[in-house]
């Protein structure tokens, strides 16, 4: 399996992280997910080392701490090659500071965590959400903490938005502090308006990301097409990830992905993950598994190529429309634009695009 930097530190991450929201269905939200055992979850994550993968991905929220606790327990002080990285922002208890990001939770989150994990670190810990209510000086100060104490190795955050994740890279640098190696977010072939920030920001600041349900929750593994009933399982309607807002483009962005893996005689969801591999600033695809079947179906995608002329297709189909300043930096100013800015506009600029 290939291994990339994450961001701009020296960890090597396989490309495929192994996702443990399947482990535990410790309450009926998560039974929707999946309900792993210790004894699962073992031979799962044996599957996945075997297949080269380095590292698995948890939160304190799956499950009420319960997927973290198989992951330490199928771990059990083995396996050292394998990282951890796990997540805290949501309510862990009744009481109003617990939840958030402030210095008293996050040093109390972290420390349960490892109780949880059995583990003495933890190789990438991440702030699972924006906390709005804490100031964000506040929230890296206690990061920085955490890490200078070797409670942590890197720090991450999850799901913010474009200016959020530069504030934060901001106070962190203004303050040398602590900062951001990665950033956890949604990206896929059914929703790509991370293009729009996050996948810039990432090149230009160099912040490795980390993708969750990079099938879009199973839309786009081929099971659900135009005009047919919807498979057994879990709905994504029911269960509200990743929201729906153009039905039509879905089903034409699914019709092409069926289409380029007939032709490569490949799996859809094995076509939709090289598609996102191959994107600018992509560090890993979190995969998460409910069946060992599941695991070793979407494991080959790590070492799966696209054609130029499949990813075009794939690209054309399923391009965000550019909102503004977007649209006027693709008609004006291609003849100043970065990598970053490149990570948007390169397929939205013509030739002979007007100057001024």
């Amino acid at each position: 399996m290939e291994y990339r930097s994450l961001g701009r530190s020296g960890l090597q991450v396989s490309v495929l992280t192994l996702g443990t929201m399947t482990f535990g269905g410790g309450n009926a939200f998560f039974q929707k997910a999946g309900n792993t055992d210790v004894a699962g979850a073992r031979r799962i994550i044996d599957i996945y080392r075997d297949a080269g993968g380095n590292l698995l991905d948890t939160a304190d929220v799956y499950s009420d701490g319960i997927s973290e606790e198989i992951v330490g327990e199928a771990l059990d002080g083995a396996r050292k090659d394998l990282m951890v990285a796990t997540k805290a922002r949501f309510p862990m208890g009744k009481g109003p500071n617990d939840r958030g990001l402030s210095r008293r939770y996050l040093i109390a989150a972290c420390e349960a965590s490892l109780k949880r994990l059995k583990r003495e670190t933890i190789d990438l810990y991440q702030v699972h959400e924006w906390d709005g209510q804490t100031p964000i000086e506040e929230t890296i100060d206690a990061l920085d903490g955490l890490q200078r104490s070797g409670k942590v190795r890197y720090i991450g955050c999850s799901n913010f938005s474009g200016w959020h994740l530069m504030k934060a890279l901001a106070v962190s640098d203004a303050r040398h502090q602590a900062r951001f190696v990665a950033q956890q977010i949604y990206y896929t072939l059914q929703g790509r308006e991370a293009e729009y920030e996050l996948v810039p920001i990432a090149v230009d600041q160099g912040v490795g990301i980390l993708v969750w349900s990079p099938l879009a929750g199973g839309l786009l593994s081929g099971k659900y097409r135009r005009g047919k009933p919807m498979p057994e399982g879990r709905h994504l309607q029911d269960w509200g990830e990743p929201p729906i807002y153009d039905e039509k483009k879905l089903y034409d962005t699914i019709e092409v992905l069926v289409a380029v893996a007939e032709a490569k005689k490949q799996p859809p969801a094995s076509v939709a993950l090289a598609w996102l591999l191959g994107r600018p600033g992509i560090t890993s695809l979190v995969i998460g598994a409910r069946t060992e079947e599941q695991l070793t179906s979407n494991l080959p995608s790590a070492d799966l190529k696209l054609a130029d002329d499949e990813r075009a297709k794939l690209d054309a189909v399923s391009a965000p429309t550019l909102i503004y300043p977007y649209w006027h930096q693709a008609n004006t100013s291609s003849d100043r634009l970065g990598e970053a800015d490149l990570a948007l506009l390169k397929p939205f600029i013509k030739r002979g695009a007007r100057m001024g």
